[in-house]
């Protein structure tokens, strides 16, 4: 079986982890006491970044993020920063059973979309001294960034102003993608050769509840998704050669909660085949996800990488049933075809997942354990 010498891995993963409470603490003089400056805050997440990345490097991982750390929302965060977008704070419900849920924050495009700056230029290059500091051969540093879908899906045509886009198609769709292709540009001149998308609508789509509130908006549900394939594109083409961009589906992950559920069915056309990405990270952790036959659209030359090991509970799975789970998958896209990781990151938002510190470690472990059992050393 061929090892991948280029991203994604066949152990790999999405991307955050838990804050350490020394950061926590510095987030909380420096947001709500006011009592710390951004520069010292900074150095504080340096020291919990670069104590990150061994912890990585350690376990086996051969891709490398700065887990999200400098980050209160894996999302908000992001497009906050982009020109013509205002975005609120998510509100969090309490359900009924007690657990919490965190409500889709409110994204309006308020002006022309634009690049306004290099939003993750400065964490990059840190990310990558780290990672070069480690000396180790293989080893790629990462970047993730919500998908720009998310402009779109949240509050439909209401949620896009209409004097600054009369009509959507293209002049929207194409700003967006500029702004998102200038981004990558300037990541690619840092030497950035691996980004991924992190989006939770293409997989929203699959649940009922999302796809009738997508109804009341006046979108169609069987159509976005081959629209946003076509949105995907519009950013693809702006792509650096030599830069790896890959997708995850998110089905939500705040405080060990999702969000959403439902078969890939009604979205893998469009997302497998129409797609024109390298690599989709897709969530396959437990039966909310549906079974393996959606993975039959995927297109030759592609990547998916099967998020079967939970970062929402810290019991760790049986070696044996992820191996039984990858070869089911292979029966419909082919083994080479084929990557495991965790289904999600194990901190979307600052608040983390209820999940030890430890068991992150002892399920990246089993990530790259399996891994190298199904496909070879890696």
């Amino acid at each position: 079986m061929t090892l991948r010498t280029h991203p994604p891995f066949r152990a790999d993963h999405v991307g955050s982890f838990l804050r350490p409470a020394y950061l926590l603490e510095a987030r909380d003089q420096f947001f709500n006491k006011k009592s710390l400056s951004a520069e010292q805050l900074r150095v504080v997440e340096d020291r919990a970044i670069t104590e990150i990345v061994k912890f990585q490097a350690d376990v086996g991982l051969q891709s490398i993020t700065d887990g999200e750390f400098r980050r209160t929302y894996f999302h908000i965060d992001f497009l906050e920063q982009l020109g013509g977008v205002k975005t609120d704070i998510p509100v969090t419900i309490v359900r009924p059973d007690g657990t919490e849920e965190l409500a889709p924050p409110v994204i309006r495009v308020i002006d022309k979309v634009r690049h306004a700056k290099n939003i993750q230029l400065a964490d990059f290059q840190y990310l990558k001294g780290q990672v070069d500091a480690l000396g180790l051969p293989g080893v790629v540093p990462k970047v993730t960034i919500p998908s720009p879908t998310m402009l779109h899906f949240r509050g439909g045509r209401a949620g896009i102003s209409k004097e600054a886009y009369p009509e959507l198609d293209p002049v929207f769709y194409d700003d967006v993608a500029k702004a998102y292709g200038e981004e990558l540009q300037s990541l690619a001149d840092a030497g950035c050769t691996y980004v991924q998308m992190d989006d939770t609508n293409m997989a929203y789509l699959c649940d009922e509840r999302m796809r009738e509130a997508a109804r009341s908006r006046g979108d169609d549900p069987n159509e976005l998704p081959h629209r946003y394939a076509g949105f995907i594109n519009k950013v693809v083409a702006h792509k650096p050669a030599g830069m790896t961009l890959a997708m995850h589906l998110c089905r939500g992950n705040f405080k060990s909660t999702h969000a959403a559920a439902g078969n890939y069915e009604p979205v893998a056309e469009a997302l497998l085949s129409e797609m024109n990405l390298d690599a989709y990270f897709m969530e396959y952790d437990d039966d909310r996800s549906g079974d393996f036959r959606p993975l039959r659209f995927l297109k030759p030359g592609k990547i998916v990488v099967l998020g079967l090991v939970t970062t929402k509970f810290g019991q760790l799975e049986s070696k044996d049933d992820l191996k039984r789970r990858i070869e089911e998958a292979s029966t419909y896209a082919p083994l080479d075809q084929l990557c495991l990781s965790p289904q999600c990151g194990f901190s979307s938002t600052v608040h983390g997942n209820n999940i030890a510190v430890e068991d992150q470690r002892r399920k990246l472990a089993l990530v790259v354990e399996t891994a190298q059992e199904v496909w070879g050393g890696l």
